[in-house]
């Protein structure tokens, strides 16, 4: 498979056929709704897998990006992307090959704007995603948890947290997360960011609510393989918040 970042670089692939990138549609959909955030902001990459996601958070502008993948053959892929991202981002970013929940007990020494992961569909860590997030206290106030899960089976929201949005692609669900405590915060933070949603592929706007997205739009873009051409690429929106999600592969 052919992995490439939005500024043309090629990545490389993890090995064998355990690992799942996230299709291009997804990812770059994402990065165009999040972009206004990226920079200056602090991102934590939880099973970061090939790494496609922290580099696109840093080529947009995070201060800081922190990566954890528990597969060592993934993570050592994951490192080489992020290198060969250049020595202008050295210093930027730091990729830890641990286990997730075991990595997730430590207390933050410096709290995150932005946590996106994408774990095994049906590994269920979703719940101990949650709750290390929550017990280490690593969202900063204001901040989001994104995630990525299957459409057939999504994480049910934990006691304690709210869902801003809700987005499918094909088989794909992403979804926005807040902590119940910290949702206006958040809502403030967004601003005009939430108004629009950049559709993938093009320079159009999805306005909040229901929208459609369609086949030419993805063929535009030239990232990862592309969705499968089989696939419903319609755009569901859920509550008053615009925002899509997308997460990284991981073992």
């Amino acid at each position: 498979m052919s992995l490439r970042l939005s500024s043309g670089q090629r990545l490389q692939s993890p090995p064998g056929h355990g690992a799942r990138p996230t299709t291009g549609l997804v990812r770059q959909a994402v990065i165009n709704v999040l972009a206004p955030r990226l920079r200056g902001c602090r991102w934590l990459d939880l099973c970061s897998g090939s790494g496609a996601m922290a580099c696109e958070a840093l080529l947009h502008g995070a201060k800081w990006v922190q990566a954890v993948e528990q597969n060592r053959q993934v993570a050592a892929v994951a490192r080489r992307n992020l290198e060969g991202l250049g020595p202008r981002f050295n210093g930027l970013w730091q990729l830890d090959c641990r286990d997730l929940r075991r990595w997730l007990k430590q207390t933050a020494p410096e709290k995150f704007d932005l946590i996106y992961a994408d774990p095994p569909y049906a590994a269920g860590l979703y719940g101990a995603i949650l709750e290390g997030i929550s017990t280490g206290d690593w969202l900063a106030p204001g901040g989001e948890v994104w995630l990525e899960a299957a459409v057939e089976d999504p994480p049910a929201l934990p006691s304690g947290w709210l869902e801003a949005g809700r987005r499918r692609y094909g088989r794909t669900l992403v979804l926005q997360w807040l902590r119940g405590d910290s949702a206006p915060e958040a809502s403030a933070a967004q601003g005009a960011a939430t108004a629009a949603v950049l559709v993938p592929g093009g320079h159009k706007q999805a306005h909040q609510g229901h929208g459609d997205q369609t086949q030419n739009d993805a063929a535009e873009q030239g990232f990862d393989h592309g969705p499968d051409p089989g696939e419903n690429l319609a755009l569901q929106s859920i509550g008053r918040h615009a925002n899509l999600v997308i997460g990284s592969a991981c073992l």
